[in-house]
């Protein structure tokens, strides 16, 4: 018996020891299953603990805390008044008496970004615009007192300063062009009368256009950053900034259906609001520039018009019609030209050229490639001002008289509000003409007695040749015309 068993175990131990260095010799390479080595496997559980495969998180930390310190809260106050209206004219007035209409006191709220240690502060104009108040509330409680030092409609930008002899905390610009894409953001304000708030988006497009700024002005310039931070009501004005803590844009509209905040947001270039802020501290005045060229408007064509033209086929901004004796005339562009690039960045669009123009003053000489015929080609031009030349455009200096300042309406005023002639209020001051017409700064005078006013020289002759008079004219952004009765007691 065991004569049998000893054979079969032998041969049983044979057959496993081949087996094993069968296994051994060719099955070495095989890894996918036992690991080498304690190696980790070519696979792995999706999880944010594995530093090989997750993106690394970004901090916000320091720009927060360091731009709240430089964001104020802005409060805004227009008085009471009463608007007597004699438009039924003299005999009704003689009848029934001067129609009278109260409006109660206003007050707004926004926010602003502290440029300079001596208390410059940026915001939009539509936070300060027809405010006979301004005061702004620093982070540490700090409040005080601010001056509208100028304002400028067509990008929605004021200046304001803060007197006095402290050491504000401000903060930098940063370079708008560098900002790209998908970039992590923080927008900075002071939304629904709340204190300083800091809520985190990306950029989800640049260069945008959605026409807010024509509602108050006929030469707007939109070539916004949008956003997905949550912005609301009283951001308006407020920072937006990348995560170094440095100022790429200030915060301006938001696209929403119901008035609060509903998925993007607007910030207008810091590229831009540098230039204009530099501006109005300087000149008074924003000095615009200009190409002299007429384009057409992808945002607002038709597609058959885009066809017609071939921009559905071809990058950059389709030329018109170039004016006489302009910049772009003499640099030798011509109607049917593609502005494809301005100083070596691309626009494709017309908020991008206008983005990148808004940039330059008169007197400057920029890079301008255009497509002509499927050539490109690059010419220099000097850009220049609204009238066709270099010179520095001045702001117009206030004339005062019975106690409130006046200066004449400007070009682009004109256009925006339909009208040839006017003045417009620019303070109200104390004294009679204060109070007796409760008139409030921005107030726009067409005419006295039924008689077109054209400069504050023609305002002031009827005033003090006549004993009382009748003064026509409207509040911009408000329906109606307004008319006042003054009698000359000076």
């Amino acid at each position: 018996m065991k004569s049998r068993i000893i054979p079969v175990v032998i041969t049983a131990a044979a057959t496993s020891l081949a087996t094993l260095f069968i296994a051994q010799r060719f099955l070495k390479s095989d890894r996918y299953l036992i690991p080498e080595n304690n190696k980790s496997l070519p696979v792995s559980y999706t999880s944010y603990g594995n530093a090989a495969t997750a993106a690394s998180a970004v901090n916000f930390e320091f720009a927060a805390e360091s731009s709240v310190r430089s964001v104020v809260h802005i409060k805004t106050a227009t008085p009471a008044r009463v608007i007597t209206d004699n438009s039924m004219g003299d005999v009704f007035s003689q009848l029934f008496g001067q129609r009278q209409y109260y409006i109660p006191s206003q007050t707004g709220s926004g926010s602003g970004v502290v440029v300079s240690p001596d208390g410059y502060i940026v915001t939009n104009n539509h936070v300060v615009a027809e405010a006979s108040e301004v005061t702004v509330t620093f982070n540490d409680r700090y409040t005080a007192k601010a001056k509208v030092v100028g304002a400028d409609p067509s990008t929605d930008i004021a200046v304001l300063k803060v007197e006095g002899d402290k050491d504000l905390p401000f903060m930098e610009f940063g370079n708008s062009d560098d900002v790209r894409l998908g970039q992590w953001v923080l927008a900075v304000g002071f939304p629904l009368n709340l204190d300083a708030t800091v809520t985190a988006g990306i950029v989800s497009a640049k260069g945008r256009s959605i026409g807010v700024n024509k509602q108050r002005s006929a030469a707007a310039i939109e070539s916004f950053i949008q956003t997905d931070a949550a912005v609301n009501p009283g951001n308006s004005g407020g920072a937006l900034v990348n995560t170094d803590g440095k100022l790429i844009g200030v915060n301006s509209a938001i696209a929403s259906p119901t008035g609060s905040y509903a998925g993007y947001s607007y910030a207008i270039p810091a590229n831009i609001v540098k230039k204009v802020v530099n501006d109005l501290m300087r000149y008074g005045t924003v000095q615009r520039a200009y190409m002299g060229v007429e384009y057409l408007d992808s945002h607002t064509a038709t597609p058959e018009a885009i066809a017609a033209v071939g921009m559905d086929k071809t990058e950059g901004v389709y030329i018109t019609g170039v004016r006489s004796n302009s910049a772009a005339a003499k640099a030798g562009l011509k109607k049917g030209d593609f502005i494809t690039q301005i100083n070596g960045i691309a626009v494709n669009n017309s908020s991008d050229m206008q983005g990148q123009i808004a940039r330059f003053r008169p007197g400057d000489h920029i890079n301008v490639s255009y497509s002509r015929n499927g050539k490109v080609s690059v010419v220099n031009l000097q850009l220049t001002n609204s009238n066709g030349t270099t010179d520095i455009m001045k702001a117009t200096t206030p004339s005062k008289l019975m106690g409130a300042t006046f200066r004449q309406i400007s070009d682009d005023e004109k256009n925006k509000y339909n009208i040839d002639k006017g003045i417009v209020v620019t303070e109200p001051g104390t004294g009679s003409f204060s109070k007796q017409t409760q008139i409030v700064k921005g107030f726009v005078i067409t005419g006295v007695n039924n008689t077109p006013i054209s400069t504050v020289a023609d305002f002031q002759q009827l005033i003090v040749n006549s004993p009382s008079v009748q003064i026509s004219g409207f509040y911009p952004g408000q329906q109606g015309m307004y008319y006042y009765t003054l009698t000359n007691n000076e």
